[in-house]
C-alpha cells in the first residue's frame, strides 16, 4: 500500500474553485503562473510519493530517541529532509529579498498537505520553520534577519516555537521563563519549556528557538511577555553555527503518535537570546507564527485523511470477503457499507482541503492588496480551517481502520498509525475548543460582518446554480440561511458562556456549509456528469445535512451544561 499525492485535486481546486487567479493577478504574486503552479505540484507530489512517504513507517516503528544528549532520528529521515531542504520547499512563501521563492501561501499549503500525508512527523520540520520565518520577516531587526533568515529559508537550520511550560498550558500568561538584559544587545534566557516539536535533531546544523519569556519588572499576564530568538549554537561572524548555547534537551516525550518527531522538554540556563519585536510585544509576534501554523495544522489533518483513504481504498479493492449484490471484482469495495465509508472519506477530505485552500487564498489576497475585507475573511476562516480540517482528519483516519476491519486494529497494516499521528492536531496550536471560542468571540466582534459577507456569497452562488443543479443548490442555500440565523443568535448573546457553550458545534456547522458550497462550486466547474460532480452530490445529499444537528446544539446556549453538580458528575 503506497501513498498517492492528490496533485490533480489541488490543481483543480486552485485553478477552478478557490480563486488562485485572483492571487496571481496581483503584483506580489504575478510570477505564480499556471505553468509554474502545475510544475510545483507535480514535483512536490513526486517527492512526497518517492522520497518522504517511504520513511513514514520507519519513524513509527523505530522512534526518534535521545542518545547521550543528542537526538537521533529514524532511518531515512536525514535523507528525506535533505530532499525537502535542497528542493527549496522550506522557503516557498518566504520573501525573495531574504532568499525565498515568494510564492502564495495557497501553493505552500498544497505542498505542505501532501508532505503531511506522506509523513506528518517529518513535515513538522518545514512547517515550524516557515512559521518562524514569517514571524522574523514581520518583527525581527534587520540584523537578526540577515543573521538567521538565509539559513532558515535554505533549510540548513530549523525553527521552533516555545510557549508551553509545565504550569502554563493554554494560559500562556502564567509562564515563568525569565529574560535578563546582558547589556550587549543580548539577553540571558532561563526557564523550562515543554512540548517543543523538533527542539533538537540530527537532520539540521542548528536549531533556532523562538522563546516567550518575561523581563524583570514586566507586568503579569500576556502584556508582560516578550519574544526571544535563542539558537542551539550561536552563529559566528561568518554565519556558521558557533559555540554551543546554554540550553539542552532534558527528555523526549513518549507520545501516542508522531513517534518520528522529537517532542522535547527544553531547559534554558542563561542561554543567549535576541529580542524579537518590542519589549512586551511577544504575544503579537508569536501570533504571527501561530496563525501560520494553525492553517498548516488544518492542512495536516487533511493530509492524514487523504493518506488514510489511500490505505483503506487499496485494502478494500484487494480484500475478498462475502457476497455482493452488484457485479464487481468480488472484493469488499463492492459492499454498500464499505462504499459508503470510502465515499464519505473522499468527500470529506476534499471539502476540508477546499476550506484550507480558501483560507490560504484569503491570506494571500490580504497580503497582496492590504485590503481589510480580505484580512477579516482570512481571520474568520483560520479557526474553521484548523479545527474542521483536524476533526475530519481524525474521523477519516478512524473510518480507515473500520474499512480494514480486524486488520485495521493490527499495527502491521499501518492504518492505526494515521489515527495515532493525527490525534494531536486537534490539540496543538490551540485546541479545537479554543479555535471555536475564538470564532464565536473575537471573530464575531465585528457584529458578524465577515460571517454575513461570506454567507451572502454562498447564497448568491447557490441562487445562480439553481438552473443547473436545483437540488444541490437548494440544499446549500437552505444550509446557509440556517447558519445565518444561528450567527444572528450568536451575535445577540451578551453572556460569553452562551456563545462558548455551542461554539464547537457552530464551527462544525460552518465546516459543513462551507464544504457544501465548495463542493457545489466544484460541480459547476467539472465536466457535466463528471466524477467531481458525483462526489459533490454525495456530500451535499448525505453529509451536508449534519449542519442541522450542529446548529441545534449551538443555539441551545449554556442551559443544561451546568445543571449537574460535580458530585453528580462523579456519581
Amino acid at each position: 500500500m503506497s501513498y498517492r499525492a492528490p496533485v490533480d485535486d489541488h490543481a483543480f481546486l486552485l485553478e477552478h474553485v478557490v480563486g488562485l487567479e485572483q492571487v496571481r493577478a496581483t503584483a506580489m504574486f504575478e510570477d505564480a503562473t499556471p505553468d509554474l503552479t502545475q510544475a510545483i505540484l507535480l514535483e512536490a507530489g513526486k517527492m512526497c510519493e518517492e522520497v518522504i512517504a517511504p520513511v513514514n513507517r520507519a519513524g513509527d516503528l523505530d522512534p526518534t530517541h535521545l542518545e547521550n544528549g543528542v537526538v537521533r532520528t529514524a532511518a531515512g529521515y536525514i535523507e528525506a529532509y535533505t530532499a525537502i531542504a535542497e528542493g527549496g520547499w522550506v522557503g516557498m512563501n518566504a520573501r525573495p529579498e531574504n532568499g525565498g521563492m515568494g510564492l502564495p501561501i495557497a501553493l505552500t499549503t498544497s505542498v505542505n498537505e501532501m508532505m503531511s500525508g506522506a509523513c506528518l512527523a517529518l513535515q513538522l520540520v518545514p512547517m515550524m520553520s516557515q512559521g518562524q520565518i514569517e514571524a522574523l520577516e514581520h518583527h525581527a531587526s534587520d540584523d537578526l534577519k540577515a543573521r538567521f533568515l538565509p539559513k532558515l529559508i535554505s533549510g540548513e537550520w530549523n525553527g521552533t516555537m516555545n510557549l508551553t511550560e509545565p504550569q502554563a498550558g493554554s494560559d500562556v500568561g502564567a509562564l515563568t521563563t525569565k529574560a535578563e538584559d546582558n547589556g550587549d544587545g543580548t539577553y540571558a534566557i532561563t526557564g523550562q519549556k515543554i512540548y517543543i516539536s523538533w527542539g533538537d535533531s540530527d537532520v539540521v546544523q542548528n536549531v533556532c528557538h523562538l522563546v516567550l519569556a518575561r523581563m524583570p519588572g514586566a507586568p503579569t499576564g500576556t502584556k508582560g511577555i516578550s519574544l526571544f530568538l535563542v539558537p542551539k549554537r550561536i552563529p559566528d561572524d561568518a554565519g556558521n553555527p558557533g559555540v554551543a548555547n546554554s540550553l539542552n534537551v532534558v527528555s523526549l516525550e513518549h507520545k501516542m503518535g508522531l513517534h518520528g518527531s522529537p517532542t522535547c522538554v527544553m531547559q534554558y540556563s542563561g542561554a543567549t537570546g535576541w529580542l524579537v519585536g518590542p519589549e512586551g510585544g511577544g504575544m503579537a509576534a508569536m501570533f504571527t507564527m501561530m496563525n501560520n501554523a494553525r492553517l498548516g495544522v488544518g492542512a495536516q489533518g487533511v493530509g492524514i485523511a487523504h493518506a488514510a483513504y489511500n490505505y483503506a481504498l487499496a485494502y478494500a479493492v484487494d480484500r475478498k470477503q462475502g457476497r455482493v449484490a452488484r457485479q464487481g471484482g468480488g472484493t469488499i469495495v463492492d459492499h454498500a457499507d464499505v462504499r459508503r465509508m470510502l465515499m464519505s472519506m473522499k468527500a470529506d477530505s476534499y471539502a476540508a482541503r477546499a476550506i484550507a485552500l480558501s483560507c490560504a487564498i484569503a491570506i494571500d489576497m490580504a497580503a497582496a492588496t492590504d485590503d481589510a475585507t480580505w484580512a477579516a475573511r482570512a481571520a474568520f476562516l483560520t479557526p474553521i480551517a484548523k479545527a474542521f480540517g483536524t476533526e475530519i482528519g481524525q474521523s477519516v483516519a478512524n473510518t480507515g481502520i473500520q474499512v480494514h476491519g480486524g486488520m485495521g486494529f493490527i499495527e502491521e497494516t499501518g492504518a492505526a498509525q494515521f489515527v495515532r499521528d493525527v490525534r494531536v492536531t486537534a490539540i496543538y496550536e490551540g485546541t479545537n475548543g479554543i479555535q471555536a471560542m475564538d470564532l464565536v468571540g473575537r471573530k464575531l466582534m465585528d457584529g458578524g460582518e465577515a460571517a454575513f459577507a461570506l454567507l451572502e456569497e454562498i447564497e448568491k452562488q447557490a441562487e445562480a446554480s439553481r438552473g443547473r443543479f436545483p437540488n444541490m443548490a437548494g440544499a446549500v442555500w437552505d444550509a446557509a440561511e440556517s447558519l445565518r440565523e444561528a450567527t444572528e443568535w450568536m451575535v445577540g448573546q451578551s453572556d460569553v458562556d452562551e456563545r462558548f457553550a455551542g461554539a464547537f458545534p457552530y464551527l462544525m456547522a460552518w465546516g459543513r456549509v462551507l464544504g457544501g458550497h465548495l463542493q457545489l462550486t466544484t460541480a459547476l466547474a467539472d465536466t457535466p456528469g463528471g466524477a467531481r460532480e458525483r462526489l459533490a452530490r454525495f456530500y451535499i445529499k448525505r453529509l451536508l445535512p449534519e449542519y442541522t444537528g450542529h446548529l441545534t446544539h449551538a443555539t441551545e446556549g449554556a442551559k443544561g451544561l451546568f445543571d449537574m453538580s460535580i458530585e453528580e458528575l462523579q456519581a
